[in-house]
């Protein structure tokens, strides 16, 4: 745990801190128009879909997704997962929930469904590309086949939706208040956007105090598990947003990020220190011809139901 006082560590702040992450997650779970979809959400899916956060249930974002599957691939089996006892409660879980909790609830949940014991795929939207990334790399019972993320922050995010440009003074400014208090436990513990914050201006902090991301990243140490379920997949599949102004840098939806100690410039995933020291195995999989990198042309989480039945279904079928 970080040792903030509090009178070092100004209320002011904190409120400002949580703010800005609601405002983050708020963009992504509110923004849709018609068949363009924009939402904060997460699907599995082969015989089976799987829904995480947003709202089980909302027949906008949610139940859309899961009524276009089953209306395009006849004869699939779709099962809706609520992380909490109600609707409200599995909204208010995609803010405030611990996204660790979160991944062992619906591990749970999967390894109790008979239906899933030959294995899914799955296709998660927004965070939720991290959030079932984890569930590969934890939880390979039932096994996961093919892992699609559409805009995740594999690389999590360092930047401000819809803010007007990287040399803005106003969002350096943002940022430097964010780094202030982004990893303090009542932070990183309370508000899931917090979870996958990556300052690569201050690596150490991340590295040691990042709850969720570094972990899954292997960041601190490598776990030779999640190295070794992750490989189990037969395909992982990223979608990047190649006009993304809420994702900063888009670059993280395929994997790649900025460079540390700076935050201007960008690497590929096959720059990176993790590709390299493969120290989660997608070296390998790249190598194996596991990996797609799909780009589309549209803002966050924009794409028509064309798009998506001509690139995203037959990974499905």
């Amino acid at each position: 745990m970080i040792a903030f006082e509090l009178s070092d560590f100004w209320i002011p702040n904190l409120i400002f801190i949580c703010i800005y992450f609601l405002q983050n997650a708020l963009y992504v779970l509110f923004s849709w128009n018609g068949l363009f979809v924009s939402c904060n959400l997460t699907t599995l899916g082969s015989c089976f879909g799987v829904y995480i956060g947003d709202s089980c249930c909302n027949p906008l974002s949610m139940g859309s997704i899961k009524k276009m599957v089953e209306e395009t691939i006849p004869g699939i089996d779709v099962l809706s997962l609520m992380i909490g006892k109600t609707v409200i409660q599995d909204t208010e879980n995609g803010f405030f929930m611990d996204v660790n909790e979160q991944v062992s609830m619906v591990c749970s949940q999967l390894a109790q469904d008979p239906k899933l014991k030959d294995g899914y795929n799955a296709m998660g939207f927004s965070q939720g590309g991290q959030f079932l990334r984890a569930v590969a790399q934890r939880c390979p019972s039932p096994p996961m086949k093919t892992l699609i993320s559409v805009g995740g922050q594999q690389q999590g995010v360092y930047g401000l939706p819809k803010c007007p440009g990287e040399s803005s003074h106003i969002c350096d400014w943002i940022r430097k208040k964010l780094n202030s208090g982004a990893y303090t436990d009542i932070v990183q513990k309370h508000l899931v956007q917090a979870q996958y914050w990556h300052d690569p201006l201050n690596d150490d902090l991340y590295k040691k105090h990042s709850l969720f991301l570094a972990d899954i990243n292997q960041e601190r140490v490598v776990n030779e598990t999640y190295k070794k379920n992750l490989q189990l997949l037969d395909k992982f599949v990223m979608v990047k947003f190649l006009q993304d102004s809420v994702v900063d840098p888009a670059d993280t939806e395929w994997f790649g990020f900025l460079k540390t100690g700076q935050a201007k410039e960008t690497e590929t995933l096959q720059e990176s220190v993790l590709y390299k020291e493969d120290r989660l195995g997608l070296a390998a999989m790249d190598a194996a011809g596991k990996l797609d990198f799909l780009g589309t042309e549209g803002d966050h989480l924009q794409f028509t139901r064309e798009w998506f039945n001509a690139k995203l279904v037959p990974y499905l079928r």
